[in-house]
């Protein structure tokens, strides 16, 4: 694919641009702009208009979803940032240790999820009594809502940080 050449003096850069220079869609640029994460200033003819920089936002973003990032989080990240500016190396390096606490949990509740299947035959297993993710009687809404059974570990403060559970009854 050849993708339209830019001058590097250019400042600003349209929605069109920026979707081909960074893979994403105009659609999902309109999103991002809508959530917060990325800004563009209208022309005279109500034309969007990136900054140049826009393209490492936009970069950031992709690299944070592809590794589980909720977009809140995201958009949190970069709003910190001294005058929103786009995120340095060092930025992501201190982003990416303090993520690194939320993505280990998420590959744990994984790695139960997938231990606790591993056995399992689905709906209907031939041993209600052996499963794993049988809740008779509801026991473990005591605990709160969602699959309490699945909850591994999430980060402190947040409503899934608990111990794996091992039977629900108190």
């Amino acid at each position: 694919m050849n993708v339209t050449q830019v001058s590097w003096k250019a400042k600003e850069l349209t929605v069109g641009q920026v979707a081909e220079r960074s893979g994403v869609a105009v659609s999902a640029l309109h999103f991002y702009e809508r959530k917060g994460l990325i800004a563009s200033r209208r022309t005279a003819g109500n034309q969007r208009r990136y900054r140049r920089d826009t393209l490492r936002r936009v970069a950031f973003i992709r690299v944070s979803q592809r590794v589980g990032i909720p977009l809140s989080r995201i958009r949190e990240a970069l709003a910190a940032l001294p005058e929103e500016r786009t995120p340095t190396r060092e930025d992501w390096a201190r982003l990416s240790e303090q993520w690194r606490t939320e993505l280990d949990a998420r590959i744990r509740q994984l790695e139960k999820l997938r231990d606790d299947l591993t056995g399992c035959i689905g709906c209907g297993c031939l041993s209600l009594e052996r499963c794993v993710l049988s809740n008779p009687y509801d026991a473990c809404g005591r605990q709160g809502p969602g699959p309490r059974h699945l909850l591994v570990g999430g980060a402190p403060g947040s409503p899934d940080f608990l111990e794996p559970p091992r039977g629900c009854a108190d």
